[in-house]
């Protein structure tokens, strides 16, 4: 009998620690990543296979993605590799390296997203004038007529949904930074005018772009709309909405319209997912030739879908979707290197429209587009997204 009593509570400490172990080291998948990235890129100028010091929006979207494990691990050496990279592309008077802008050019502006947490803790006075030299080129930079951002000077009149991940969140950060209510109606603005003119009734989906004028050649002669779902596109929106709503108050006027954009997507996406749970570069298109499961897509879906039940914008039967993304990417775009590291497959390296050589927005354009992997805009998402689903 005394064997049965010391046996019996040892099992079940037993159980309960290798129970407890199993949990913990599934909540480590955003560290093995995150370490795997580290590992690859060991300073952050190199993320996403950098050749230079440069103030990127993949740079940045890393660097967001890094200092979000800062925050949950409080590991100081995540904060360190951020702070190394801002520390020496930004100069004691708030100059940025290679920014220039003159270009206007809305990409700039992501990577400026880093540098509220960056003041916040180092208290260094550059980051600031770096934050304000970033919107002074907001306050000029070129719009439509209704008041949305132009993507760039090189491609004026347009709306790409892209530009509204780059620039709308590190506006409403700004404005809850300074104070300063007016950044948030221009945010909701940008994001309200992008709608009207992207959306597409027929399938729930927004298109890639949108050119007021009407000129360019991938542009609908009535609508203006370019002519494909572009997965990515679609997924830095999606990015876009639930971020923004970070910083404008819960009150605030017009803010429940994002909230509503947010459930129609969530409503929508599930419709094009496939039978491994995963998403298309094409999103309507599964299974056309050529057509692939895309890396980035996935990872920021999974990270809207579980961000936006998090915060209940949406019902929480939607974290399903998430844990779905999360169960496709593992089983077929996720695997281990010989030395242990974790690699991401099938990223779009990139797309976008019109340029030289100019890019059509066709089908084929998009299928055919530089495949890589561990591109930033597949694994910062990525990491944000196992973050929210404490993996």
């Amino acid at each position: 009998m005394s064997n049965k009593k010391i046996t019996t509570p040892i099992l079940v400490l037993l159980l309960c620690f290798l129970s407890l172990r199993s949990m913990a080291q599934e909540q480590k998948l955003y560290l093995q990543f995150a370490e795997s990235e580290m590992k690859r890129f060991p300073e952050a100028w190199q993320i996403d296979h950098g050749k230079r010091l440069y103030f990127g929006y993949g740079q940045g979207l890393g660097c967001l993605a890094m200092l979000k494990i800062w925050e949950k691990t409080h590991d100081q050496k995540y904060f360190d590799y951020v702070e190394a990279w801002a520390d020496t592309i930004i100069n004691e008077e708030g100059s940025i390296h290679l920014y220039k802008r003159e270009t206007y050019n809305i990409d700039y502006i992501n990577p400026g997203k880093i540098l509220f947490t960056l003041y916040g803790k180092t208290g260094k006075e550059k980051y600031k004038l770096a934050i304000e030299r970033l919107m002074d080129q907001l306050h000029v930079h070129p719009r439509t007529l209704e008041g949305a951002y132009w993507h760039k000077l090189i491609y004026p009149h347009q709306i790409w949904l892209d530009g509204v991940y780059m620039a709308d969140p590190f506006i409403a950060q700004y404005g809850q930074f300074t104070g300063d209510s007016t950044h948030y109606d221009d945010v909701i603005n940008h994001i309200l005018v992008t709608a009207k003119h992207t959306y597409d009734k027929a399938t729930g989906l927004y298109f890639h772009a949108w050119d007021e004028s009407k000129k360019q050649k991938w542009a609908n002669k009535v609508t203006g709309q370019s002519p494909n779902f572009w997965g990515r596109s679609i997924g830095w929106w999606f990015m876009a909405l639930v971020d923004v709503l970070d910083f404008i108050p819960e009150d605030y006027p017009k803010r429940d319209e994002i909230v509503v954009l947010i459930n129609g997507l969530a409503e929508t996406l599930p419709k094009y997912q496939d039978e491994a749970g995963l998403w298309w570069q094409v999103l309507d298109k599964i299974g056309k030739e050529k057509n692939y499961q895309e890396a980035s897509v996935n990872a920021m879906f999974m990270y809207g879908f579980a961000k936006a039940t998090n915060k209940g914008y949406i019902p929480t039967s939607y974290k399903t979707v998430a844990e779905k993304t999360l169960a496709g990417i593992q089983k077929k775009l996720l695997k281990t290197e010989s030395d242990g590291t974790l690699t991401l497959m099938q990223c779009n390296a990139v797309a976008g429209l019109g340029g030289h050589p100019y890019r059509d927005g066709s089908y084929d354009y998009y299928v055919n587009e530089r495949i890589r992997e561990n591109d930033v805009k597949a694994t910062g998402p990525f990491i944000m997204g196992l973050l929210e689903l404490n993996r």
